[in-house]
């Protein structure tokens, strides 16, 4: 199993991997132009010649990235795959500077073995929360807890990790 940057070439394989998950509400669907622009946000598990696994790091503020689209083929569930995946985006955030990390997810167990805690409210200071307020990123809105992200449809978990 190889954990590697994505690219330009593994977006169908990421993108078949969102579209088994989000039927069920597990994941956020992404239109493909979209997985094009943000491919240098992704990691990806290459098992021979196919994805079987992806995460993406999406960089917020100085010190604050969100980790998205976390999944593993169904098949390949519980063998550690994930857990690779999300120790590589966080050595990549750590590479950023990045102080903090936060999730949207059901999967709270797995991103709690992290070190990500459940948060409640918007752990940023009012300046920050100001200039993320100009941000057009579904992300950035739902983080911040914002109105126009309510109601929470998916009824997932807001989680943070700080960084060392």
């Amino acid at each position: 199993m190889e954990i590697r940057t994505a690219r330009t070439s593994d977006i169908k394989d990421i993108r078949a991997l969102i579209d088994a998950y989000a039927p069920e509400g597990r994941l956020l669907t992404k239109e493909t132009v979209t997985l094009y622009e943000s491919v240098q946000e992704f990691i990806v598990a290459v098992e021979g010649t196919n994805v079987v696994g992806c995460g993406a790091l999406h960089v917020l503020w100085e010190d604050l990235a969100e980790v998205r689209t976390v999944a593993v083929s169904e098949k390949l569930r519980g063998e550690g795959i994930g857990h690779q995946i999300l120790n590589a985006i966080i050595q990549r955030a750590m590479a950023l500077g990045i102080k903090r990390i936060f999730c949207l997810t059901f999967e709270t167990e797995f991103f709690g073995r992290h070190g990500f805690e459940v948060i409640e409210g918007t752990p940023v200071e009012p300046a920050v929360y100001n200039e993320l307020l100009r941000s057009y990123d579904a992300g950035v809105a739902e983080f911040l807890d914002l109105e126009s992200a309510k109601p929470n449809t998916l009824g997932n978990t807001r989680m943070l990790k700080m960084l060392d």
